[in-house]
């Protein structure tokens, strides 16, 4: 097989890091620049996203609401454990209960916040919108300056898609940078076309924040749906897959992203999908904590 290389995302930084924490650097800049106290947000139970957002608010001296879809547990594990660690105020709210009302939960959450004399900051679910996709601007050229100090040519770079707003960075910055590099999302649920279509929403809406003159197509965005399966199940492919780059490079991966990118790319590895000398970049974008909820799936 070719070269693989990982880029550690999971190390940035706070609460188990990810790409989730990564993109806080420009979200939580624009709150503050707006004089916020409180950040709403939204996310599943074990949403990576909510726990990213939570820490990175109380490391800057906010409070954190977090609006979360899904029944309270009887007990706290993964991610949902780390939230409570970290003093947020959560939530629980049914999909049936968001679909009733007018206007979206943390919309109602910010209305209650203003009338008590706060300034809350909404930050969309995943952080996947322009500010949060300037992370992964950033994340591209990082890499591209640690692959030239390394003198490496990255031929492919491969990680988990889920919202969009990474792919949405990566592929804004290879095309302004005019990068040869192929950037392929493992898609973590069906449904790429919507996927693709957000994608490419949010690069261009980044585009505009940048204030540069690059236009992202659907043709740009490269994902792959064959590995996508139910959103939280955990197949014995991402199950080997985790225990082998555990147990061969001592590096954790998680059952919903990393682990099922992972599983695709091993897949595309045995399918020769790559050249014996090209460089692939496995992105890994955090996301450790939901390992435990799985404890009985992974035994």
């Amino acid at each position: 097989g070719p070269h693989l290389w990982i880029k550690r995302d999971d190390c940035t930084g706070m609460a188990f890091g990810g790409n989730k924490e990564r993109k806080t650097e420009f979200v939580i800049a624009d709150a503050l620049s707006k004089k916020a106290d409180v950040l709403i947000t939204t996310g599943g139970v074990q949403s990576n996203h909510v726990r990213a957002t939570a820490a990175a608010a109380r490391r800057l001296g906010l409070k954190a609401v977090l609006v979360l879809y899904g029944t309270k547990p009887k007990t706290y594990d993964g991610n949902l454990l780390l939230d409570h660690l970290l003093g947020a105020d959560i939530r629980f709210i049914s999909e049936k209960q968001a679909s009733l009302g007018k206007t979206h939960p943390m919309e109602e959450v910010a209305k209650e916040l203003i009338e008590k004399g706060h300034t809350p900051y909404i930050i969309p679910g995943g952080a996947s919108y322009p500010v949060g996709a300037l992370s992964y601007v950033n994340a591209m050229i990082e890499l591209l300056n640690q692959a030239h100090d390394r003198d490496l040519k990255i031929s492919y770079i491969v990680h988990a898609a889920g919202s969009g707003g990474t792919q949405a960075g990566l592929v804004l910055a290879k095309k302004a940078l005019k990068s040869k590099i192929a950037i392929s999302g493992v898609c973590v649920e069906p449904n790429g076309d919507w996927l693709v279509k957000r994608t490419v929403e949010i690069a261009n809406g980044t585009a505009r924040l940048l204030d540069i003159e690059v236009t992202v197509e659907p043709s740009d965005v490269t994902l792959i749906e064959e590995y996508a399966g139910e959103y939280e199940t955990l197949t014995s492919e991402i199950s080997d897959a985790i225990k082998l780059v555990a147990q061969t490079e001592g590096t954790l991966l998680d059952p919903v992203y990393t682990g099922k990118a992972m599983a695709g790319l091993i897949d595309m590895i045995k399918r020769n999908c790559f050249k014996k000398d090209d460089n692939v970049v496995f992105i890994h974008t955090g996301g450790t904590p939901a390992l435990f909820p799985y404890r009985k799936e992974l035994m």
